[in-house]
């Protein structure tokens, strides 16, 4: 029987695609592939029962997924990996040394580089007299609701790299994206600590899952 029902499912993937699939049967299908010989339904809808919708699924702690009914390593370790996969897609379709000439284009490519992260963390992107992004630097990632910034270490990365310009970025987990105080603050300090070795800080995107705020098109950089 669960044979069938998963002969079936497949075949509908194939012909539709995922976006008739209701969150249960994503879930559902992906376990099978982890789970061969067992119904895999029941443990989907424990699964959303669990942390509430299929991104709250991927973005869990991999033990507390681990610690879910029916679910052993081997499927932890496959839902875990989801938006790490999906982010390296998003971020792969850019391809080498995309072009952000645009706030817009700026916005889009950090949220590439967020996806899926549930703890706050900063960027620095590193760009070539051209706009092209020359690297991606991982500056700091901190707790759910921090991330420290300094500026030696911004200032650092930025020669390294040999960036004739920057744009800054971190997340906002929470979902809000609204510049704070500290944001503003970091930004100025991080802008003039660079304009003394003659790099420009073009912007600083702030991401909240899939939407950004540019603070070069709200007016807050100088």
């Amino acid at each position: 029987m669960h044979e069938g029902h998963r002969k079936r499912l497949k075949e509908r993937f194939l012909k539709e695609g995922l976006d008739s699939f209701e969150p249960h049967q994503v879930l559902e299908m992906l376990l099978f592939y982890s789970i061969p010989r067992k119904d895999t339904n029941e443990i989907a809808h424990r699964l959303l029962k669990k942390f509430g919708s299929l991104s709250g699924v991927f973005e869990a702690d991999i033990k507390d997924i681990h610690n879910t009914e029916g679910i052993g390593e081997s499927s932890a370790f496959l839902l875990a990996l989801i938006p790490s996969i999906s982010r390296r897609y998003f971020n792969d379709k850019w391809g080498e040394k995309p072009v952000l000439d645009s706030s817009a284009k700026a916005g889009q490519f950090a949220v590439s580089i967020f996806m899926g992260r549930t703890y706050e963390a900063f960027y620095l992107i590193c760009l070539n007299s051209q706009n092209r992004v020359n690297y991606s630097a991982l500056i700091q990632e901190g707790t759910i609701n921090e991330s420290p910034v300094y500026p030696r270490l911004i200032v650092e990365t930025a020669l390294r790299h040999q960036a004739n310009s920057v744009i800054l970025a971190h997340n906002h987990p929470g979902g809000s994206m609204n510049p704070s105080r500290a944001d503003i603050e970091i930004t100025e300090r991080i802008r003039v600590a660079l304009e003394a070795i003659s790099i420009t800080v073009i912007d600083h995107i702030i991401v909240a899952g899939d939407k950004y705020v540019s603070f070069a098109e709200k007016g807050l950089m100088k």
